[in-house]
């Protein structure tokens, strides 16, 4: 069984959404994906994208895909990549491609001088925590991550002293 991986094209992005969902099914949030098609097609291939993707073959069918960013750590002065989404299909885990998968991004990492590769895994998911543990990756408990979205993005940014010559 050949494994390939390979930049993700314009053509591919039905079946990256496809991978999205089923990934948001898996971690029990189906119902916070909203992305549509054209969605995809924008944020990853238009010109102008600072996303990268990856799609994971074997034997020339699609079986998981990676989406990535460049980041920044100005206590390193480097760049660093954040791997935003590593999903590989239930039934072809179990004989590396995630691993693969991982490496592939680990090696344009140290390529482009970058000084880390981070993500982020649900505290349940103990499948995930087992893998990444076993690539030797170490958790950042002492880190919170905070988020605003949604309406809440829109109300701090439309809030009181919100008009850009307020932030000079």
């Amino acid at each position: 069984m050949s494994l390939t991986i390979r930049r993700a094209a314009r053509d591919d992005a039905a079946q990256i959404l496809a991978f999205i969902t089923e990934l948001a099914e898996y971690e029990r949030a189906r119902h916070e994906v909203l992305a549509t098609l054209a969605d995809i097609e924008h944020s990853l291939f238009d010109a102008g994208s600072t996303v990268h993707s990856l799609i994971c073959e074997r034997d020339g069918q699609a079986i998981g895909f990676a989406v990535y960013f460049y980041s920044y750590s100005t206590w390193l002065g480097r760049n660093g990549i954040y791997l935003e989404d590593l999903y590989v299909s239930p039934q072809q885990r179990g004989d590396g491609a995630g691993r693969q998968l991982l490496r592939h991004i680990a090696r344009e990492a140290l390529a482009n001088h970058c000084g880390r590769l981070e993500w982020s895994v649900l505290d349940w998911n103990e499948p995930a925590i087992g893998f990444y543990q076993s690539l030797g990756a170490e958790p950042q408990d002492e880190w919170i991550r905070y988020r605003l979205d949604g309406e809440r993005l829109r109300q701090f940014a439309e809030g009181p002293g919100a008009s850009p010559q307020n932030d000079a």
